[in-house]
């Protein structure tokens, strides 16, 4: 079948551009352990979520997506789901979902739930039944369990690495004491990989899907989207260094015995069918229900497979996210994405920040390599420049919402939160930090709760002074309340920002690059709005316009570096 990316007919059908609210959306990830507690628990929950989307919608979002709230031991910060339709009792009930969604609908904002379905927990009932069952059986199928190696199967069924570390099997004993066989698991020990061959496991997620949507959810962010589907035989393979959730597709591998170019778990031609199968799902449903895909593959074209016409609506754009802060690789990651998601008829999507990487206002002033998912920490050398960090976020950010397409943004970058390094070993909580030994802090860092008001006790993130992490002294300067309504704040800028972004149509506008600048200068119209990035150091002198926005201060109508400018010609 030739793929949609180079279907003409498919072109001529299905148009370059629309007016779905997902096209041009601001959308806004809540991680809610993090971002608002209610009861006091030092937990973020949803009634905590509910009390804080007033201050959402002055900042001038469209949708939130909210990470897992689902049933889990939370072994994974609930990336490990023990029942896919209920709430965890940490995080609220249903009851609370509910009044989340219609608070968040009365002010106009969609409802976006995140959907694990690469894996499930291992206290999920349908595990428990795989792990009662004998091997063969049909409990057992719904899961990837598979005889050892070796002289009495006490080697792994193949060499692959789990995405946090060690191996990605685990033994199992047999009712009788006796060990039995292995299970795969791409993550943690306690995050079983379902056997998405199984018609069985097809159809509990389509129930899953329907279950949200008739409860109103505007869709789903999923969850490792380039996984599910193994290469049939589970081949050995050695990974090429890159960042935990792999997906490169690599082009020369020289002598690396055993390497492909493609990870054997990763992005593989059948998630598409799965996709395709539920998109026909969310277009039963009316109001635009979006499917979003979480696939860390390379290069951008190849992402693109994922919002074809008849697939998914929105990719993120790591590409994007992993860019440094250069002029000539941001103009190129910039055409590149315009071109691949446009080539079939998808807007790209932008975004700095997330819950899996460092926050882009330590991440931009690192000096050496920093890959996904190995996080930051008092050991790490070179730690970055706060200062610098800062100017260069809320610079990248300015030039990010100015692109046409959709955005995401992670909670707390609008208030310039930095990553917190200074976390006690004995605080950390993510797997990674666990199963490397210490060797990579993990995501812990970018995932401390957020501050609100500065004088109060966890600084506004709950009535107590509880804090499922240790906040640091300086959240007291970043909260909300020491921003709004302060000139020059970080969450001033984000609110203008979003502001004009809307007035003047940018999600749906065009670059036209902007020449005769130099190489450390980013320079477009984007409509009536003129936007000049200085990645440099040196000050440039100021384009001619009316000043509509700035990052950074402006001495002597000059740009500094790492500040950006919108203008009205």
């Amino acid at each position: 079948m030739q793929p949609l990316a180079h279907c003409e007919e498919c072109r001529r059908v299905f148009p370059m551009t629309g007016t779905e609210w997902w096209r041009t959306a601001v959308i806004y990830q809540i991680y809610p352990r993090s971002f608002a507690d209610a009861n006091g628990d030092g937990m973020g929950d949803l009634a905590g979520v509910t009390s804080r989307l007033p201050a959402l919608k002055s900042l001038g979002i469209d949708a939130i997506w909210l990470s897992p709230f689902y049933t889990s031991p939370q072994h994974d910060a609930g990336y490990d789901v023990a029942d896919y339709c209920d709430v965890d009792p940490r995080f609220g009930t249903l009851t609370d979902f509910d009044i989340l969604q219609r608070t968040a609908h009365d002010l106009g904002i969609r409802v976006i739930v995140d959907l694990v379905p690469n894996h499930s927990s291992s206290d999920h009932p349908w595990f428990q039944a795989a792990l009662a069952s004998p091997a063969g059986s049909d409990d057992r199928a719904h899961y990837i369990f598979r005889d050892g190696t070796g002289e009495n199967g006490e080697l792994p069924p193949n060499n692959w690495d789990s995405v946090f570390g060690g191996k990605a099997w685990t033994r199992i004993q047999n009712a009788d004491g006796t060990p039995g066989q292995w299970y795969l698991h791409l993550f943690d020990t306690t995050q079983p990989d379902f056997d998405w061959d199984n018609p069985w496991v097809r159809e509990q997620f389509r129930d899953v899907l329907r279950f949200w949507l008739d409860r109103g959810a505007d869709g789903f962010r999923v969850d490792v989207a380039h996984g599910m589907i193994k290469e049939t035989g589970l081949p050995d393979y050695t990974p090429v260094e890159g960042g935990s959730m792999g997906g490169a597709t690599v082009p020369d591998l020289g002598s690396i015995p055993g390497a492909a170019p493609t990870a054997p778990y990763w992005a593989q031609d059948g998630v598409h069918e799965i996709y395709r199968d539920w998109r026909l799902i969310l277009d039963e449903y009316p109001g635009d229900r979006i499917l979003a895909a979480e696939a860390w593959v390379d290069p951008l074209s190849h992402v693109a497979e994922w919002v074809r016409p008849d697939e998914m609506h929105q990719a993120f754009n790591f590409a994007y996210l992993e860019t440094p802060w250069s002029g000539p690789t941001l103009r190129r990651v910039i055409d590149d994405s315009l071109a691949a998601f446009g080539a079939v008829g998808a807007p790209s999507t932008w975004v700095l920040s997330n819950h899996d990487v460092v926050r882009h206002a330590s991440r931009l002033a690192l000096n050496h390599e920093n890959l996904q998912g190995h996080g930051i920490g008092p050991n790490t050398p070179d730690l970055p420049d706060a200062v610098i960090g800062l100017q260069r976020a809320r610079a990248a950010s300015a030039l990010m919402l100015a692109l046409p397409g959709s955005s995401y943004l992670y909670q707390g970058e609008e208030l310039g939160l930095p990553e917190v390094v200074h976390l006690p070993d004995s605080a950390r909580e993510d797997p990674t930090w666990f199963r490397t030994n210490g060797e990579r802090y993990g995501r812990d860092g970018c995932r401390v709760p957020l501050p609100w008001e500065a004088a109060s006790p966890s600084y506004g993130f709950g009535p107590s002074a509880a804090s499922w992490l240790p906040q640091p002294e300086e959240w007291a300067g970043l909260a909300r309340d020491a921003q709004a309504g302060v000139a020059g704040s970080t969450l001033e800028l984000y609110t203008l920002a979003l502001r004009l972004r809307r007035e003047h149509a940018l999600g749906l506008g065009s670059v036209e690059w902007l020449h005769g600048h130099a190489d450390e200068i980013v320079a477009f119209t984007n409509g009536a709005v003129t936007v000049v990035a200085n990645t440099g150091a040196a000050s440039v002198p100021l384009p001619a316009g009316e000043l509509l926005l700035a990052s950074g201060p402006l001495p002597g109508n000059t740009l500094p570096g790492d500040t950006t400018v919108w203008l009205r010609a």
